[in-house]
């Protein structure tokens, strides 16, 4: 179940007796127990979740004919402006699965997972601690890999569900026929899911992946990546179109990360634009500015220091986020 407009987060004792009212409407519903349901939440933080409106909402949903997967993502956005879906398959034993998910998220994006909402379902036949280790996996370099504006929401949640009405054989393990497909295809749908938040973050109007390549760990990577995938600065120059490469270097040098000056090397769309402590010789900024005017822009940094390597997507920091945010309660 969940509720879109409401964080019902730091609502003390009121809070958890909401979770638990809703829970026992739905599962006097379904006949199922209320610990079988799981509520999700997403709003406004601080604010009482109004019961009886949240029980009139189940009774509806629960004799509702008009199902479908848009319009259930529709349901669930707040400063959402489109549906977020994505579908894909898998072969388990000569019988096809499918892995369905929803999403939603805008604002208040940042790893851990962002004030993002996931639900993905499958009629595959599969082990609940399966399931649960590759859903961790793909969540990784998905969810936890994208950024909008840096705060991370008190609400956020992903679940993954299977009812195994498609009668393959049970998967139990990793090595089990049809298994690293099955992992692939929810990877793909999780991965779908996440730059579709992204390219809906709040004012945005460019998407953008942060490659670092050549630190020392991944984890080291990661950090840097996240550091100017977060810079004001960085996602304001994106915004208004231009090349300033040296937030770039900012962003580097406050990660608090190791980096060599004289190794490091910047690319835009590809184009190197700076190495080994300076300027590339000859550096034409006409090719740069021309890829900053599209709305996939792409940023590459190597490190030069080892094989760590991560990758990170946001998008630019505009006006429009701050007319959003300005007035979301109003």
């Amino acid at each position: 179940v969940d509720n879109a407009g409401n964080a019902n987060a730091f609502t003390g004792a009121a809070g958890k007796a909401a979770v638990e009212a809703v829970a026992a409407r739905v599962s006097g519903h379904l006949a199922c127990e209320p610990s079988d349901v799981f509520v999700a939440s997403t709003g406004v933080i601080g604010v009482p979740l109004p019961i009886d409106k949240a029980e009139a909402g189940i009774d509806a949903a629960v004799v509702a004919e008009a199902v479908s997967w848009e319009g259930a993502a529709r349901a669930i956005g707040t400063t959402d402006t489109f549906a977020k879906g994505a579908f894909a398959t898998a072969t388990i034993g000569g019988r096809v699965v499918s892995i369905a998910g929803i999403a939603k998220g805008s604002g208040m994006i940042a790893p851990d997972m962002a004030t993002m909402l996931a639900f993905i379902f499958t009629d595959a036949a599969i082990e609940p601690g399966l399931l649960g280790a590759m859903l961790r996996a793909a969540c990784g370099p998905s969810f936890n890999s994208i950024t909008v504006d840096s705060d991370t929401s008190t609400s956020d949640s992903l679940l993954a569900f299977a009812t195994g009405a498609a009668g393959n054989d049970v998967l139990t393990a990793l090595g089990d026929p049809g298994a690293e497909e099955f992992a692939a295809a929810l990877a793909n749908v999780c991965m779908s899911l996440a730059h579709q938040i992204v390219r809906d973050g709040e004012g945005a109007s460019k998407f953008i992946a942060v490659e670092v390549t050549g630190a020392e760990s991944d984890a080291s990577a990661k950090t840097i990546a996240l550091s100017i995938a977060n810079s004001p600065l960085v996602k304001t120059a994106i915004a208004g179109e231009d090349a300033n490469w040296g937030r770039v270097v900012m962003a580097v040098g406050k990660a608090g990360e190791p980096a060599d000056r004289d190794k490091l090397a910047i690319r835009f769309g590809g184009i190197e634009v700076a190495r080994e402590g300076r300027v590339v010789a000859g550096y034409d900024e006409a090719p740069v500015a021309a890829h900053l005017k599209g709305e996939d822009i792409a940023i590459g940094v190597d490190l030069g220091l080892g094989e760590g390597r991560a990758t990170v997507w946001t998008c630019d920091l505009t006006h429009g986020y701050i007319s959003i945010n300005a007035d979301y309660r109003t």
